[in-house]
């Protein structure tokens, strides 16, 4: 008898957690498990890509607002969700005046769990396994029958400001935890030292099928023209990505006289900052912004290099699906840097700062050889980790 497993989420928009979502799903064994995916808005350029034996359940109105706006949720009748929500941004804004800190993880804790009691049911059913794949986790803590319980870490809790005592209510409800790699376990331990029996660790599951048959999906060299050395970033427009620091990091390797690009792909609420740094440096030949791409794979393969030049991470998918792609990384020296790569073998870690950047960064431009080296050596990696899918399995009780 297939045994049942409940996922959730919030949507699918391009992001390294939805497409290691997508991952996950396409590593299960569906003569064995049955999966019902509950997402808050049926919405985003990845919902396409689950997996026809996913049983996507229907959208819930109270669940959608949410993720609205609080004039549309308003004007929809959510009256409820809509004054939990102001109760929660209220609580955070005093939350950060009594703290001295601005934080939107506490903002976005919040938001659901002020929610959470005015929302009903996601449904009758009894599951065996029930995954909360992103925070904040209320949801699948009160809303969820399920014999066990998993909420999954995808953030490095050493970057962020949250309210320690609310968060442990929260993950406490939960059998276990998933991290997904040993730094984001380490710096989530050091704010929540009482939850180290129920973590392990599950590393981002991604399809290499999947990645190589999208990067041939069409021809990029009319955005991305041969000639200069191509780079090539990758994420959300946001703090954590750092790119409003690589119009002069840029500039700095520009100075250098190496000819060379630097593709950005993505979207989000710092775009408009990035353009004026791009100004601001006079570097628009050389950054240059290619929006948001429903499938970024055919520029990954277009690059001559990966750069990730992020202030933090958890695990970066995209560094993983460039390494995928046999093409060389680079990333930042940021806190969790050590688990993503192996330094010198087949990707490699720069300083933070921009000068240090730019200097390591233009002498890996040049050293060809490294380069080689590091196509070698991915050559001979799994990145996919697809047995991982086993520790879930596990988990269940198979």
């Amino acid at each position: 008898m297939k045994k049942k497993i409940f996922i959730f989420s919030h949507a699918m928009e391009i992001g390294g957690a939805e497409r290691a979502l997508l991952g996950f799903l396409d590593s299960v064994d569906y003569s064995k498990y049955d999966i019902d995916l509950f997402l808050l808005k049926h919405s985003g350029e990845l919902l396409d890509l689950i997996p026809n034996e996913v049983n996507l359940l229907p959208e819930i109105p109270q669940y959608s607002a949410v993720m609205q706006p609080m004039v549309s949720a308003l004007k929809d009748g959510q009256i409820k969700v809509v004054l939990g929500r102001l109760v929660g941004k209220i609580k955070a804004k005093n939350y950060s005046i009594k703290h001295s800190a601005q934080s939107s993880a506490v903002a976005i804790d919040y938001s659901h769990k002020y929610v959470v009691d005015s929302l009903p049911k996601i449904n009758d059913k009894n599951y065996d396994c029930a995954i909360s794949f992103l925070t904040p986790h209320y949801i699948v803590s009160k809303k969820v029958n399920a014999d066990k319980k998993i909420a999954w870490i995808h953030t490095d809790y050493s970057t962020i400001e949250v309210d320690v005592q609310s968060e442990l209510q929260m993950w406490s409800r939960f059998d276990n935890i998933v991290s997904i790699s040993d730094d984001v376990t380490a710096a989530f331990l050091k704010k929540f030292p009482e939850l180290k029996s129920k973590i392990v660790l599950i590393e981002n599951i991604l399809s290499k099928t999947f990645i190589e048959e999208q990067s041939n999906e069409f021809d990029v060299s009319n955005e991305m023209p041969a000639g200069s050395i191509k780079l090539l970033s990758i994420g959300r427009f946001c703090e954590a990505k750092n790119f409003d620091n690589v119009p002069e990091i840029a500039s700095l390797i520009k100075a250098k006289g190496i000819d060379f690009k630097w593709y950005i792909i993505g979207y989000g609420s710092d775009e408009a900052l990035i353009k004026s740094k791009i100004a601001e440096y006079n570097i628009s030949d050389t950054v240059i912004i290619l929006g948001k791409k429903d499938n970024p794979y055919p520029y990954i393969k277009a690059c001559d290099i990966y750069v990730q030049p992020s202030r933090y991470e958890g695990k970066c998918v995209a560094v993983r699906e460039a390494q995928i792609l046999d093409k060389p990384v680079v990333i930042t020296n940021y806190t969790t840097a050590q688990s993503q790569l192996n330094d010198g073998f087949d990707g490699a870690i720069v300083p933070m700062d921009n000068a240090g950047c730019a200097n390591a960064l233009a002498d890996f431009i040049l050293d060809k050889d490294k380069q080689n080296r590091f196509i070698s050596n991915m050559k001979t990696m799994d990145y996919s980790n697809q047995n991982e899918v086993e520790k879930i399995y596990k988990i269940i009780g198979d």
